[in-house]
């Protein structure tokens, strides 16, 4: 356990280190300058913008009346102003997502292409106070700031829980605040089908819904909780959300899963399968021995689903899956041997490599990018492929050696269905232990990829699978303050990046969320005891949110806001064995998990 005198000594000089905390914002930028004076917010202000800039300026105007009772005019003005400027075509070439933020006294003037407006725009809305007011000040600034990497992602699966419109637009809200870009979409798997495919209307008929769901984990005997679940977008919902998401500089990459983790499509259609069985939507978690039948008739049904995908979704990847896919189903079937003899075929990485290349042989036809799990790299794939090394960092190396890119997404640094801690207090997770240090601490770029190698590295992403997160509340719990780490990994340059500067500077991010209303996790207190004499000991109890009270007993119950407040320089008297606990509850009522430690 970390000594509770250390903590605070870290915490003390941090103010000094970087002015840039000063101003919590995140992720880092790349330069930031305080100037003289301050800029000041009132209902007077005006909003000026170039020609094509309409869409950044409403998103501004309508988030200052939302949170500020601000509503600016969108005109021009030689007074106090906010301008949006686009860069010139003839000026030198800049990043994508590059901005300059400048805040006088007068004005406030951001600077950039397109999406690094937007994301400027992210930057100022950081500097305002955590709280509802029609006039405020800002400090002012002088910033200079673009992405270290291209691929800033998030990924939810909608397949085994299905989230609501306006989650997924939260969802996304949240993502873009912290400059992510990439919103990978779960939307089939094995425990249901939930995009709407108007040539196959079974799909969302029966695909997707599933009889029953799996009790937590119980397995082995299983239990099902006997309630049907089912659900599914239509695809004006799906229009709406790639309309909402674009105007956020938010790309969505939807998956639609083959050959594996495919049981729900073949419960609506069982000739996609080798034979002819029916089949249910899986009800319980994990990998199923069904699959797709790599024959040229569901290849070709696959190929009439990605046309809708692909009318829906204009970014440029689609993503297959490729992963997990057992050999059961091919080995008992008379269909594989058979096309495996015909293609001088010997495994069956083979044949899924043979069903994975047609299928991207048909997405480049139609103008698409094709990106997949790594297992995909198994059987041999085009140089044209996209890997996403979710089974370690292997997958991400291997592919950049061969001269694939890749998006950087290995489960134990990016996986935020792991638990929090090892305390058994945690919620329900599927297993794992990633803390929020450990993610903050993740380095896309394997030190064995030299600098052309490291070229073909895009980015990161977290992934957010919810066999065990069925609400809104449990996936931002898990997802918050992860993602805020995750967001300084892939934009903040690596030179900028310092733990304990971010620890700093995630202070008002903390607030910031239940000023948004998100169900983040508040940081469990951490107990240190330092023995004065026999019996006796210091109580130190800290966390990594600053500005919470802390509660604690020693009789072994539960603490709550009625027990014990803890003050600093506490003396207590345990005996052997005995149980101190704890709990940091915040100004708001938020509370953390409870955490205990024994005197031995």
């Amino acid at each position: 356990m970390r000594n509770i005198f250390v903590f605070w000594f870290a915490f003390l000089f941090l103010p000094i280190e970087n002015k840039a905390q000063s101003f919590s914002i995140i992720p880092q930028p790349v330069s930031i300058e305080q100037q003289d004076g301050s800029f000041s917010f009132s209902p007077q202000i005006k909003i000026v913008f170039d020609k094509d800039e309409a869409v950044n300026a409403n998103y501004l105007n309508s988030y200052l009346a939302k949170y500020y009772l601000v509503r600016p005019l969108i005109q021009p003005n030689i007074k106090k102003y906010i301008a949006l400027r686009l860069l010139s075509s003839k000026q030198k070439s800049f990043s994508p997502d590059e901005y300059f933020l400048t805040i006088t006294p007068d004005s406030i003037v951001i600077t950039g292409t397109d999406a690094g407006i937007f994301y400027g725009i992210q930057t100022l809305l950081q500097l305002m106070p955590i709280e509802s007011k029609m006039q405020f000040d800002i400090p002012c600034l002088t910033i200079h700031d673009y992405p270290r990497f291209s691929w800033r992602g998030m990924h939810l699966d909608c397949s085994r829980h299905l989230f609501s419109v306006e989650f997924i637009k939260k969802y996304i809200d949240m993502m873009a605040y912290y400059k992510m870009n990439t919103f990978h979409w779960h939307l089939t798997d094995d425990q249901g089908w939930r995009i709407e495919i108007k040539q196959y209307p079974k799909l969302t008929e029966i695909g997707s819904r599933r009889k029953e769901t799996i009790v937590a984990k119980n397995f082995d005997p299983y239990i099902g909780d006997k309630t049907p679940y089912d659900g599914f977008y239509n695809q004006e919902q799906i229009k709406e959300i790639v309309k909402y998401a674009s105007q956020r500089h938010v790309n969505i990459v939807p998956e639609i899963e083959m050959p594996g983790h495919s049981q729900a499509a073949i419960a609506a259609y069982p000739e996609l399968a080798c034979y002819g069985m029916s089949y249910d939507v899986l009800t319980k978690w994990g990998v199923s021995d069904v699959v797709l039948c790599p024959t040229p008739e569901v290849i070709q049904f696959y190929e009439n689903i990605l046309d809708e995908v692909m009318a829906l979704f204009p970014g440029e990847y689609i993503h297959v899956g490729g992963d997990e896919v057992p050999d059961e189903h091919w080995e008992k079937s008379t269909q594989v041997p058979a096309l495996m003899k015909q293609l001088g075929l010997t495994t069956y990485p083979q044949v899924e490599a043979y069903f994975i290349n047609t299928i991207e042989k048909y997405l480049i036809l139609k103008g698409k990018k094709m990106i997949g799990w790594d297992e995909i790299l198994d059987g041999g794939v085009s140089s044209n492929a996209s890997i996403m090394s979710w089974r370690g960092t292997e997958g991400g190396i291997a592919a950049a050696k061969h001269g694939n890119y890749a998006v950087m997404t290995p489960g134990d640094y990016c996986y935020f269905d792991h638990c929090q801690s090892k305390n058994s207090m945690e919620p329900l997770c599927i297993g794992g232990f990633l803390p929020l240090e450990k993610v903050y601490n993740y380095e896309p770029i394997a030190s064995e990829l030299n600098p052309d190698q490291a070229n073909y590295i895009l980015g990161a992403q977290a992934n957010v699978w919810t066999e065990y997160l069925s609400t809104t509340d449990q996936i931002e719990y898990m997802v918050f303050p992860r993602m805020i780490a995750l967001s300084e990994v892939v934009w903040s340059q690596k030179s900028n990046k310092e733990w304990w500067n971010f620890v700093g500077r995630i202070q008002n991010q903390f607030e910031l969320m239940e000023f948004r209303k998100i169900n983040y996790r508040v940081p469990e207190p951490e107990i240190q005891l330092r023995p004065l004499e026999e019996n006796k000991f210091t109580l130190g109890i800290s966390s990594l949110k600053q500005n919470s009270d802390f509660y604690y007993t020693i009789d072994g119950s539960v603490p709550t806001s009625a027990s014990t407040k803890y003050s600093e320089s506490i003396v207590i008297a345990l005996t052997a064995n005995q149980k101190i606990r704890a709990i940091a509850i915040t100004k708001t009522g938020k509370k953390s998990i409870v955490v205990e430690t024994v005197n031995n």
